[in-house]
């Protein structure tokens, strides 16, 4: 039976990013095959299972899928790529961030060449009304991010310029040293692991590939949302580096609280305040809804609190269940002042009425009295 992907790693169901990742390295270090050759098949087993731990808790799709059903999100077909000993970014990866400050900044990369790096994700909290979260609606958003530099299509290097081989790299992008038991490589200062230095810089971006615009996207909210949902917009993020993908852009709604209603779900709620008479009377109330107003027929001795249910007249199910009701809850409002005519009046149909007209206050005093014996 498969341990908890959590207590694999030794974190809290609430760790960020950072707590997941150094978990991650500190155990892949312990239990690298080749750090432990008298116990090498344990080794393995751990390592394994360390990796595909972290390979589902890194992604926040993934973990969010685990965090809801388990193991079983990922029986049919399972995780994919924690076969062998591979890494979520690789042992050469996790050496290089060790050790890297000791040697210099970055990150040590395959191949001699920089990695291209996916950019990074944006966050923007967006506030809609009460009524466009029910409804649905789309929005058109102003953002400022970092793009990809169109005057030199990210190269860095000014029109008519190319680069130069990195002279302490050989253009490798790399500076290699042996520590230990470790052959350590980091990213060559000289060219930040790109194997080339750009002599003649873009003037638009300064050599950077990318520059800080404003943009705008549009964004299409879904009927039914609450507070609290996050819409994810691929590739609207900050641009890439070397070359790597646009990062995301993440839109998270809070719903503005309404005059008259509130939620339940995909339930609508509307407190109808009415007068005694009506209530004991009955009446017929005009209420309103998200599409104008309906009748709703109170019958005589309708008590404070009580339901009455619109049908079809709520919200429509994220998920595509159809759409919720309408509650119409009734209040039975007390009059605070009364004219001596009005305390007159009350005062004999108190007399007149007697304990009999009310069976639910005598049963609760009844209990009160067997209570107390």
């Amino acid at each position: 039976m498969k341990r908890d992907y959590y207590d694999v790693l030794g974190v809290s169901r609430t760790a960020d990013d950072d707590e997941l990742k150094k978990a991650y390295r500190k155990l892949a270090l312990k239990y690298h095959p080749d750090k432990n050759p008298d116990s090498r098949p344990e080794a393995e087993e751990r390592f394994k299972e360390v990796n595909e731990a972290y390979q589902i808790l890194s992604d926040a799709q993934r973990r969010a899928q685990y965090d809801r059903f388990g193991h079983a999100a990922f029986e049919q077909g399972g995780v994919g790529g924690t076969g062998g000993f591979g890494f979520a970014g690789g042992f050469d990866d996790i050496i290089g961030d060790l050790f890297g400050d000791f040697f210099g900044t970055g990150r040590a990369t395959r191949g001699g060449r920089a990695r291209a790096r996916r950019g990074a994700d944006l966050q923007y909290q967006l506030a809609i009304s009460f009524v466009e979260a029910c409804r649905g609606c789309e929005k058109t958003l102003t953002l400022p991010r970092l793009a990809r530099c169109e005057a030199c299509e990210g190269r860095g290097a000014k029109a008519g310029t190319a680069p130069q081989t990195c002279p302490q790299c050989n253009g490798s992008g790399q500076m290699r040293f042996q520590q230990g038991f470790f052959s350590i490589a980091k990213t060559c200062g000289k060219c930040s692991g790109r194997g080339q230095i750009i002599t003649s810089p873009c003037e638009a971006c300064e050599g950077g590939g990318a520059r800080r615009t404003t943009y705008t996207v549009n964004v299409k909210i879904p009927p039914g949302v609450d507070s609290g949902a996050r819409l994810k917009l691929r590739g609207e993020g900050e641009a890439g580096d070397s070359g790597g993908p646009s990062g995301d852009l993440y839109v998270l709604l809070e719903v503005e609280e309404h005059t008259i209603f509130t939620r339940e779900g995909t339930d609508l709620v509307c407190e109808v305040p009415v007068s005694i008479a009506q209530a004991a009377l009955g009446a017929e109330l005009v209420v309103p809804t998200l599409d104008g107003t309906a009748k709703v027929k109170v019958p005589a001795g309708t008590q404070s609190g009580q339901m009455f249910r619109l049908r079809g007249r709520g919200v429509v199910d994220l998920n595509g269940y159809g759409t919720g009701d309408e509650l119409v809850r009734i209040i039975v409002e007390t009059p605070r002042k009364l004219t001596a005519r009005q305390r007159g009046l009350l005062e004999e149909f108190a007399k007149l009425a007697g304990e009999d007209v009310h069976p639910m206050s005598k049963t609760f005093f009844d209990k009160v009295k067997s209570m107390l014996g």
